[in-house]
């Protein structure tokens, strides 16, 4: 494909002039055949439904790209963007349209339920395409590596599905931040209301008849087999660990992405949690691991990096909330509706809001009485380059250009906030002594090898790092 014609490539960098991102140069001086860096993008969507109807229309941005082929299992879900690209041939396995339309397409968004994330990215990347993967990334922290390295192998354009990355108030943040204005960070706090779905229940029961616009078995793909319920669908599969990740899937890289720039973080080296109970009866608690907690407090330790100090970073969902700082005044709120975070350094405290929204110094008065250091990032206009067009003006131009989430940020990313769900998924692991007395291990600090990708304290916890697949799916580079 021309895209990733390399000698292309090269004549471009020495013939073209840089404007709005990208190179612009006339079709006539490439000759005949070859498509022009500033000519429409060839888009696909794995995935038709749900974040996709945000996802697409942005990429297709009002006409300046192609949305050339759509796949989805369930029709019911790809109804809307069907409608709106009726011409793009439609497919229910991504395989086949990877494999049927692999000519016609350039690039790739990924909109599908975690526990697919990975072996659909992958395939994509394989055949040369630019993917763009919704948030976290990937299901197991194994297929978050995998990605990392294969957006470097096959020399595509990347970007996660964490829009917030892409936004003013995070770049302010690791200004102030790296620019010492609170000191040295040595804590943070970042809280959700998440999760607004059921969890901590009971694997559901019951037979159903699958509807007939549904493909069960390709919904399942690499999940372990179990009978449809409609309980999972549309949405609530988040909540069950086989399909998604949870509460720090959902939020984590759009809450924790803020620090963890900020902060210059890379691979932890602990883990420790607990998590809500959910009882039965009086002393009667139900372990439901088929589900993700009600609630949960994660804590990462990370190590010291650069000139930073080592940091701590605490997660808190389902509610719980951290303490309310002394410098906030009684009728002052904390953080926004939907959740919050809190940095707390030797010489002051810095709040903000989802996506670093609002970022606030603490006493909030000081936001008049300081002097702050201006944002190091050049301005963007966001009306006109968002998180997804950013990502298609950047396949135009090619690999190496500049994406604010690419898989060699995002990977590492998605595999500190996956080390929370490491954790509290081995938080309620039994074991039995001699006498049959039950412990509970995993309600231990594990440590963290990160190069290696190993919990060294306790090994039962390690079959969450890396799942066996299902079918004829597999992850290999």
């Amino acid at each position: 494909m021309a895209l990733k014609n390399n000698s292309r490539r090269n004549f471009i960098k020495q013939a073209a002039t840089t404007a709005a991102g990208f190179y612009i140069v006339p079709r006539h001086v490439l000759g005949r055949g070859y498509r022009a860096p500033s000519d429409k993008l060839n888009i696909a969507g794995i995935g038709a439904g749900g974040k996709a109807e945000v996802n697409l229309p942005y990429a297709w941005n009002n006409g300046a790209e192609n949305i050339v082929a759509l796949c989805d299992v369930d029709d019911r879900m790809a109804v809307k963007a069907r409608t709106q690209w009726p011409k793009a041939p439609y497919y229910k396995d991504f395989r086949d349209l990877l494999d049927k339309e692999h000519k016609n397409i350039d690039a790739v968004m990924v909109t599908i339920p975690d526990h697919m994330h990975g072996v659909a990215a992958l395939a994509a990347m394989q055949m040369g395409k630019h993917v763009y993967c919704e948030k976290p990334l990937t299901h197991d922290i194994y297929e978050a590596r995998i990605l990392t390295k294969a957006a470097e192998k096959y020399r595509v354009v990347t970007q996660m599905g964490n829009q917030g990355s892409s936004g003013d108030d995070t770049r302010n943040i690791e200004t102030w931040i790296q620019g010492g204005v609170i000191g040295d960070v040595h804590t943070v706090h970042v809280w959700t209301n998440r999760p607004t779905w059921p969890q901590g229940i009971p694997t559901p029961t019951g037979k159903f008849a699958i509807p007939r616009e549904l493909d069960w078995n390709l919904w399942l793909g690499t999940a372990p087999f179990r009978n449809f319920n409609p309980t999972y669908l549309p949405a609530t599969w988040r909540g069950w660990s086989d399909f998604g990740t949870g509460s720090l899937g959902d939020m984590g890289c759009h809450f924790i992405d803020v620090p963890y720039r900020a902060l210059k973080l890379r691979y932890p080296m602990s883990v420790s949690c607990s998590v809500g109970s959910v009882y039965s009866g009086f002393f009667n608690e139900e372990v439901y691991t088929d589900s993700y907690p009600p609630s949960s407090v994660t804590y990462i330790k990370f190590p010291a990096r650069e000139a930073m100090p080592p940091v701590e970073l605490a997660w808190y969902d389902g509610g719980i909330k951290p303490r309310r700082p002394d410098e906030l005044l009684p009728d002052e709120p904390m953080g926004e509706w939907d959740g919050g975070m809190i940095f707390e350094g030797t010489k002051g405290k810095l709040m903000a809001g989802l996506f670093g929204r609002n970022p606030t110094l603490l006493p909030t008065r000081l936001m008049k009485e300081s002097q702050l250091p201006p944002s190091k990032f050049p301005f963007v206009d966001r009306s006109t380059e968002g998180h997804q067009t950013q990502w298609t003006n950047a396949c135009k131009q090619g690999y190496g250009a500049y994406t604010s989430s690419s898989f060699d940020k995002s990977g590492p990313l998605a595999e500190t906030v996956l080390m929370g769900n490491l954790a509290v998924r081995s938080y309620n692991y039994q074991e039995k002594n001699s006498k049959g007395d039950i412990s509970y291990p995993g309600r231990k600090e594990l440590l963290w090898d990160g190069e290696n990708q190993r919990i060294t304290n306790f090994e039962p916890a390690n079959q969450f790092v890396r799942r066996q697949y299902r079918g004829n799916y597999s992850l290999n580079l």
